[in-house]
């Protein structure tokens, strides 16, 4: 994904202000040995992409006065009330470098599952992202969560997770293994199941 930005001269408080009045956006780019690079952005077009979530977990080509660098979006700041965005930080990724950073998890299957057509039961998606390590090039978009065949009672954890090669997740799956999702059958449905099963036994003589 493509962002153009601009480079900025000045900054403190009130420089910052008057690009915001002028429908700018200040931020940062910095890592990979180089300098600090002060930048401006425009902010509806801003605004637009970080709608989108790839703008959030993926290799963003970043240019700057027809150089292009491959970084990430670090930090996003926003006004407390208004649709603004304050400022942005994006950290230069290196090739050859593996990287740290959070993917987003992709739930699929939920509807057709089993458990909730026929059982009436209820997943719920514990964990929304995690953290992953790998190259730039390998960085996926997002991870996929197949719930086909979850059952009632059942969890999924990070470890039950197919990852695409050379990811790895950052937690120590063996140790930490946090639940990703579960599926549970809620207390109203069970109740009515038993009051079905205990008004089909036959009456005693």
């Amino acid at each position: 994904m493509k962002v153009v930005a601009f480079k900025r001269s000045k900054q403190g408080t009130g420089a910052s202000r008057r690009l915001r009045n002028s429908g700018k956006t200040p931020g940062i780019v910095y890592g990979v040995g180089a300098n600090v690079q002060l930048i401006e952005l425009d902010h509806n077009a801003l605004w637009h992409a970080l709608k989108k979530e790839v703008f959030h977990s993926s290799i963003l080509d970043l240019e700057i006065a027809g150089k292009s660098q491959q970084v990430l979006l670090r930090d996003v700041q926003y006004h407390p009330f208004k649709q603004l965005v304050l400022h942005v930080d994006f950290q230069r990724v290196d090739a050859k470098k593996k990287l740290h950073t959070k993917v987003p998890l992709h739930f699929m299957n939920q509807e057709t599952n089993p458990a909730v057509k026929l059982s009436g039961a209820v997943i719920t998606h514990v964990v929304t992202e995690l953290e992953v390590e790998c190259l730039p090039a390998d960085l996926p978009e997002f991870l996929e969560i197949d719930l086909a065949k979850i059952e009632a009672g059942q969890t999924m954890h990070a470890k039950d997770i197919p990852l695409p090669k050379g990811v790895t997740l950052t937690i120590a799956v063996d140790t930490e293994n946090p639940v990703v999702a579960s599926a549970t059958v809620p207390a109203a449905v069970v109740s009515e199941e038993s009051g079905e099963a205990a008004g089909e036994t036959p009456a005693a003589e």
